[in-house]
């Protein structure tokens, strides 16, 4: 079981889930929420092909070549990106996508999915710079799409 989201999907339960399959034990996997599902399905970018990234890079200049090569990917594959950030992180990862991404590229932003305080919304990059504070100190899934 997991505290949160959905178990051995970008968390260390998959090391646990794979001991399971060593030692011969069932795993059943249950139905409950998962962040990055909810949050493309309330983005409005296309669920047909897309891609989960789990974390960027946290420093640069990784992290913005990596956000290049997944707008140019999502560009080329007609297919949405999906990644998530930590609390302490998420308001630098959205201004660094506000500034890297092409000024027509969306992002979309999935905070607190399933609460009452649950804020998703999707628009181009040129109007996500200096909106920071949307997301400052709240783990997001972010997803990028054409």
């Amino acid at each position: 079981m997991s505290e949160a989201g959905c178990p051995a999907v970008a968390d260390p339960g998959a090391e646990l889930v794979k001991a399971a399959h060593h030692a011969g034990i069932t795993v059943v996997p249950l139905i409950g929420p998962s962040s990055i599902l909810l949050a493309l399905m309330g983005s409005g970018l296309g669920g047909q092909r897309f891609c989960f990234h789990g974390y960027l890079p946290a420093k640069e200049p990784e992290r913005t070549q990596r956000i290049r090569e997944l707008e140019k990917f999502a560009r080329k594959e007609k297919s949405t990106q999906l990644f998530i950030e930590t609390p302490y992180r998420s308001a630098a990862l959205l201004e660094a996508l506000a500034n890297t991404l092409e000024a027509d590229t969306p992002i979309s932003v999935g905070v607190d999915l399933s609460l009452p305080s649950q804020f998703i919304k999707t628009d181009v990059a040129k109007n996500w710079r200096g909106k920071n504070d949307a997301v400052k100190d709240r783990l997001v899934v972010f997803g990028i799409g054409v």
